[in-house]
């Protein structure tokens, strides 16, 4: 069909190229149907392209070969106690029980590999029945050159999440660059790292040894490539199209002109949700309702279409969330000639020689809890101010070795970084809260207190260190504490740190099979959502890494299988749309 044309036909059509979207379309290809993906960007991706790519999948089959003693009805019970009476309980059993087939599904028939993050601790081992490891998952690193020419319109992610102007780093690659300096072993591994992204850089605007969430997309989209569904970029969907009560395709606008895309089985939304829509926003965030400030890290692109497409058709969308986003502390990088870059900080907060304070100079969270938590406890800091705004302190012992925010460990350089004012420093902890302004006795005194008791490797206050998953963000050669070590060697640095989110939680209302719900709970025929369309199932909680993705990649596959009318798992035909006509 050319790209004339003014209609499309298909069995189903995909909306949106992030992880539950793309999930979607590879299994609905391999199940036999005709698909279409269209994307309102003109690259592909979405917030999974930016991400770290992580799925929580308990009792995966990877689980399984490494002898993790798991089981779903012990995950069902973790998510209970996390999420209380907010948990959609149908939901969560169909995402337990499908979550590790999809991963088998893919890994066997699409370019998905993914290896077990054996130590990733959920995110809350005190919470009964939580796991040390075992539940997440990371992708293998892809080889970006694959794609051919699409590489081009796959979505770079953070600029300040690469180095040397495009070399993807992954969380794995993260310690040998911590110990280049140090280590003979780890010297080799970055500096293969260098030569490899040096030989790219010849042909290619960045380099194409991609990771994290850059790869997980990258697999999919090769996968389709090589079956030959079609990919339509710069193509927002303006409307749905309906049929007797059933949603039969969707409206798309090209190049200004409407296209209409007929779908025989039905349209699955995958749009990531609304983090850029300011409107939404404003309405559901709390601290944005109150006049504070935010960042959003999801791509411009993800302004809750999918979500507005599916309630002029009379889907219910549900606001009862704890929290309406997954929330990640942000400091933004100066750039010269353009406007400053997000940094998401999600490991540097809980290593040794760094911690959190407010305005006032006072330590208020545990550094090294999650970054949904941290936000949340920013918040509270934060709830007589008319901003959200708290500083990362380290001393130059801890900056040189770790780095700290988009400051590299050494030998990295500072310079630009304090030339820029990203980056505050002072010759004393008085002199660096001045240059911060931040309360000169108070953070001096914070100081004081901390070291004290870091020296021993204790944290009364916050009890930084004192869980798996704190020491898991630590650094595990320190001791005796990986999470704690005195403030001691001057210069002094911080840097200021605001509210940020990943995405949304809030969505529309949908059931154990990915349809979308009225607002009598019942399916609407032909429309199913996956990712951050949909509501989720845990009420705004944040267990452990990669409760998104793994759930949208989940729905997005059991989408497909009701869409092909085939039982997800097996190979019987089952109740689903293209058996029920």
């Amino acid at each position: 069909m050319s790209s004339d044309a003014t209609s499309r036909h298909c069995d189903v059509l995909v909306v949106g190229s992030g992880a539950g979207g793309l999930s979607a379309a590879v299994c609905a290809a391999r199940l036999g149907l005709e698909v279409i993906v269209v994307e309102r960007e003109p690259v592909f991706g979405g917030t999974t392209a930016i991400s770290a790519g992580v799925i929580w999948i308990p009792c995966s089959s990877h689980a399984a070969r490494a002898g993790v003693g798991d089981s779903r009805e012990s995950a069902l019970a973790y998510l209970e106690n996390e999420v209380g009476n907010r948990l959609d309980r149908d939901l969560a059993e169909a995402f337990l029980e499908h979550g590790p087939r999809m991963l088998d599904f893919l890994e066997a028939k699409s370019h998905v590999s993914y290896a077990l993050a054996a130590p990733w601790p959920d995110y809350h081992p005190e919470v009964g029945d939580a796991m040390p490891g075992g539940r997440s998952l990371w992708v293998d690193h892809f080889n970006g050159r694959r794609l051919g020419a699409h590489f081009a319109n796959l979505r770079r992610p953070l600029e300040t999440t690469m180095i040397m102007g495009g070399m993807s780093i992954a969380r794995e690659d993260v310690p040998h660059f911590l110990r280049m300096t140090r280590s003979l072993r780890s010297a080799l591994y970055v500096g293969r790292l260098f030569l490899r992204h040096l030989f790219d850089r010849i042909g290619h605007s960045r380099g194409t040894r991609i990771a994290n969430g850059n790869a997980l997309v990258a697999r999919l989209a090769l996968t389709l490539k090589e079956i030959g569904v079609p990919m339509l970029l710069a193509s927002p969907v303006t409307r749905l199209l309906r049929s007797e009560g059933r949603v039969t395709g969707a409206v798309l606008d090209r190049n200004g002109r409407p296209v209409e895309v007929h779908a025989r089985r039905g349209v699955v939304l995958a749009c990531g949700g609304f983090p850029a829509n300011e409107e939404m926003k404003e309405r559901y965030y709390p601290h944005l309702r109150a006049g504070k400030n935010h960042y959003s890290l999801p791509p411009e692109g993800n302004r809750g279409d999918g979500i507005r497409v599916a309630r002029e058709v009379g889907a219910a969308f549900s606001a009862d969330s704890g929290k309406p986003a997954a929330w990640t502390p942000v400091s933004l990088v100066p750039r010269s000639g353009g406007p400053a870059e997000p940094f998401p900080h999600f490991i540097d907060r809980g290593k040794p020689g760094v911690i959190a304070v407010d305005r006032r100079g006072l330590r208020f969270v545990n550094e090294a809890n999650s970054y949904h938590d941290f936000v949340l406890a920013m918040f509270e800091a934060c709830r007589d101010e008319s901003r959200v705004e708290i500083f990362l302190v380290a001393d130059h012992r801890a900056l040189r070795r770790y780095g700290l925010g988009a400051v590299p460990p050494s030998p990295g350089r500072i310079a630009p970084h304090l030339r820029s004012g990203y980056l505050l420093s002072g010759d004393s902890v008085e002199a660096l809260a001045a240059e911060a302004e931040i309360d000169p006795g108070c953070l001096s005194a914070t100081v004081e207190r901390f070291n004290r008791e870091a020296e021993r490797g204790e944290d009364s206050e916050f009890g930084k260190g004192a869980n798996v998953y704190n020491r898991f963000n630590g650094d595990p050669t320190h001791r005796p504490n990986p999470c704690l070590e005195p403030l001691r060697t001057p210069p002094y640095y911080a840097v200021r740190v605001i509210p940020g989110d990943l995405g949304t939680f809030m969505g529309v209302k949908s059931d154990a099979f990915a349809r979308v719900l009225d607002e009598a709970g019942k399916p609407i025929p032909g429309l199913y959502a996956a990712g951050n369309d949909a509501a989720s199932f845990m009420g705004g909680n944040y267990p452990g890494a990669g409760i998104t993705i793994g759930p949208a990649m989940t729905f997005g596959y059991i989408a497909a299988h009701h869409l092909a009318g085939v039982e997800p798992g097996t190979d019987r035909a089952g109740t689903g749309e293209a058996k029920s006509r």
